[in-house]
């Protein structure tokens, strides 16, 4: 799936986290937390990565501040949230931003070739 072109002024939401232990319970709630923001209204898109030592940062984009707030009111949402705080992380910042611009572009493969458009 490649990454649809983002609206200016979507709302952004920046979770930086990092991870206490290993929980296998962690990655089955990351993985219903991912299908049920897929399933919200107003949700645009997500990418995230997490490090080998356990710092992640995950970028969730909505098309507008009601869609974040209905997300964060979801009562899954808000059971994972606490679950985190209590169990799953050392620390973790939220951040809610708008976006101004999106530009993309491709880099340069080892090798001196570019990769196919998509």
């Amino acid at each position: 799936m490649s990454r649809p072109d983002l609206p200016p002024d979507c709302v952004v939401i920046a979770f930086v986290s990092q991870r206490a232990d290993d929980d296998p319970a962690y990655e089955r709630m990351a993985a219903r937390m991912l299908e049920l923001a897929q399933a919200q209204s107003g949700f645009l898109w997500v990418e995230s990565v997490r490090g080998a030592d356990g710092l992640g940062i995950t970028l969730s984009y909505w098309t507008d501040q009601a869609a974040v707030a209905a997300w964060g009111a979801h009562p899954e949402h808000r059971q994972a949230q606490r679950l985190g705080h209590e169990r799953w992380y050392r620390w973790h910042d939220t951040r809610v931003l708008r976006l101004l611009s999106s530009r993309t572009g491709t880099g340069v493969i080892p090798g001196g070739s570019r990769p196919a458009p998509e």
